[in-house]
């Protein structure tokens, strides 16, 4: 069944969160309720009768004789642990499902987070774990890579930030987890045993309660013998705690205090309370958890040791993305700042953290569905020969191209200058013409100056003739995925290699166009009616120079191929008779009247050279396909 909808399940320690992204939609993900409300607190309860209970209801229904909270840990081998976790999970699913907010079945991909800190074994045996709550499809991924794909997708990363180097640091209920985001790949900044979570700060503020409770000794036995009401006493820490983070100013006077509340029995009440005089005890006391340092000192040293293995990589980050429920500290916010100071480093900690890392794992789920499926569309052009079918019909258009400035080139720096030459008697003999316009010719076809023209023809060709072909076949999938149609095309300029490598005027080319022009400039034209001239008789002289008065008055017949060659070869046409036969302009004459039969050589020679274009034809695909790999990899960020 094709995939419908990804629903990012924020299963944390201290609260819970679902969120839906339609995968064919770049709307914003839809925060999804459990019990009429968008976050929960992580708990299960047990009720004889309605079953299994999960967040508020688990807490405030009558009759539950069981209540577990907090319990997102590393998985383990532990039998409670592993039936709670399933348990929760498939409990939330059910809920889900009945309530209609998600289609359930092998049309919902669940994309499931965990703290960046645990390894690719820890992930995939909590995947397992959770597949057992009979979610068919789902996958466990970090939750900093949401907390980065929430940030990107609500518009609070600008593209620079999104491929240079942001810190992501996510202080949850159990861990606070280090990510570097480093043009988009993650790397966890691993501290090892990581046990610094707000978590601990709840249960510092349930001990000092308990400790000054005129019924201390009686709670503890309550607490002994039904532990579901320590778990709720430890839940009114908590909510105290939250209450004085989020009105701190309010709680600076000492006779104000945040409170929770929760009732034993008629008799018997749990009033966790604290102002900035208490919390600020509380926060810089040791704890054994912490190796009996405070959790302000046990934070400050974890932002000094990811500063100090960013420094060992030379990274310092453009961004600090705070995520996670106790980011809402404000604490947190000036440690980080003084460790990672304006300008070099902004600090942007996200305004509804108790939503994020749901909704950035909606959002990291349909950016894998809809970029593979990108990838697919793009690698379609690969493997169906479409790009080299697209380069072999232009072909004929980039030898069209080639073959007037080719023509142009040869007359100017060839033709021209060995007729100058001899006009000018630098040449001595017909034949010496000929070697020397060979020369020249094969000299020119061979320089950079020819090979220049065909860097330039080519890069032409490709953004006349390629360039649009393949941006028809691009657009359409840019606009499908709803990324610019830049993002795939080459608009900027193309290095001449890449459409040209190394093509060169073959040899075989080069005597067949020089043979050409010899023909016609020593065969025909003004040159031609020397030799003729001769062979009539009316320059006599030079076949007596050659053979001999003798030989002339004998009357020996002589083939006719043959003299023209003997002429071409050893008459010497005096220099004052050259410039009447062979002007400036008959130079002209000659070159223009050449052109259009050179033209169809050069034409037809390189049409015949196959070889060439072929080679031609793989590397420009070899180099569009690694190309456009590169561009896949850069604008994939941008897809929704």
């Amino acid at each position: 069944m094709e995939i419908l909808e990804t629903i990012g399940f924020d299963l944390g320690h201290g609260e819970t969160a679902v969120a839906k992204a339609i995968v064919e939609s770049i709307e914003p993900p839809q925060m999804l309720e459990i019990n009429n409300k968008k976050n929960q607190v992580t708990a299960l309860g047990w009720h004889p009768k309605l079953g299994y209970l999960v967040g508020e209801q688990a807490l405030i229904q009558a009759g539950v004789t069981q209540l577990t909270i907090s319990f997102k840990q590393k998985p383990n081998n532990d039998p409670k642990y592993r039936e709670t976790i399933s348990t929760f999970a498939a409990t939330y699913y059910r809920l889900l499902k009945e309530s209609k907010q998600v289609e359930g079945g092998e049309g919902s991909y669940f994309y499931i987070g965990c703290p960046s800190g645990w390894s690719i074994s820890d992930r995939s045996e909590y995947q397992k774990l959770l597949q057992e709550a009979g979610i068919p499809r789902l996958n466990v991924v970090p939750e900093s890579r949401a907390a980065f794909m929430q940030a990107k997708e609500a518009g609070k990363l600008e593209y620079d930030k999104l491929v240079a180097s942001v810190l992501i640091v996510d202080i949850g209920s159990s861990t606070t987890d280090f990510t570097l985001v480093k043009s988009l790949e993650e790397i966890p900044i691993d501290f090892g045993s990581n046990t610094l979570g707000a978590s601990l700060i709840d249960k510092a503020i349930f001990a000092r309660t308990l400790g000054n409770h005129e019924q201390k000794t009686l709670l503890e036995k309550v607490f002994q013998e039904y532990p579901h009401h320590q778990a709720r006493c430890e839940l009114a820490c908590r909510k105290a705690k939250e209450d004085y983070f989020s009105n701190e100013q309010l709680y600076s006077d000492p006779e104000s205090f945040a409170r929770g509340f929760e009732s034993i029995n008629e008799q018997i009440y749990f009033i966790p309370q604290v102002n900035k005089l208490l919390m600020e005890e509380i926060l810089n006391q040791p704890l054994p958890e912490l190796e009996h340092h405070s959790w302000v000192r046990s934070f400050s040293n974890s932002l000094i040791e990811a500063k100090e293995k960013l420094d060992e990589l030379g990274i310092v980050p453009k961004l600090v993305l705070m995520t996670g429920g106790a980011s809402r500290m404000k604490f947190t916010h000036v440690l980080c700042q003084e460790m990672f100071p304006e300008p070099e480093t902004l600090l942007r900690p996200d305004p509804e953290p108790e939503r994020c890392i749901a909704m950035g794992l909606a959002r990291v789920g349909r950016w894998d569905l809809r970029a593979a499926a990108f990838k697919e569309e793009v690698n379609k052009l690969f493997t169906s020969n479409q790009l080299r079918g697209l380069i072999e019909r232009h072909i004929p258009e980039l030898i069209e191209s080639l073959t007037k400035p080719l023509t142009d080139g040869l007359i100017v720096n060839a033709v021209k200058p060995a007729l100058k030459d001899w006009q000018k008697n630098k040449i001595r003999t017909l034949a010496d013409l000929e070697t020397a316009l060979i020369g020249q010719a094969e000299q020119w076809l061979k320089s950079d100056r020819a090979g220049q023209i065909i860097n330039n023809q080519c890069t032409s060709w490709f953004n006349k003739k390629i360039q649009p072909d393949l941006a028809a076949q691009t657009d359409p999938i840019c606009r499908k995925f709803q990324i610019p149609r830049s993002s795939l095309r080459f608009e900027d300029s193309i290095d001449p290699n890449f459409v040209n490598p190394e093509l060169r005027i073959g040899d075989a080319i080069i005597a067949e166009t020089v043979a050409f022009i010899v023909n016609v400039i020593i065969g025909g034209g003004a040159v031609a009616s020397i030799i003729t001239l001769i062979l009539t008789g009316h320059l006599t002289w030079p076949i007596a120079l050659v053979y001999g008065a003798s030989l002339m008055a004998a009357g020996m017949e002589l083939n006719r191929k043959t003299v023209q060659e003997v002429i071409k070869t050893n008459v010497d046409v005096p220099g004052w008779i050259r410039s009447s036969f062979l002007g400036d302009r008959k130079i002209e004459d000659i070159c223009e009247q050449i052109k259009p039969e050179l033209q169809k050589v050069i034409q037809e020679q390189l049409t015949e050279d196959q070889e060439a274009f072929d080679e031609l034809i793989g590397k420009v695909e070899q180099g569009l396909k690694k190309t456009l790999s590169t561009k896949v990899q850069s604008c994939i960020i941008l897809i929704q």
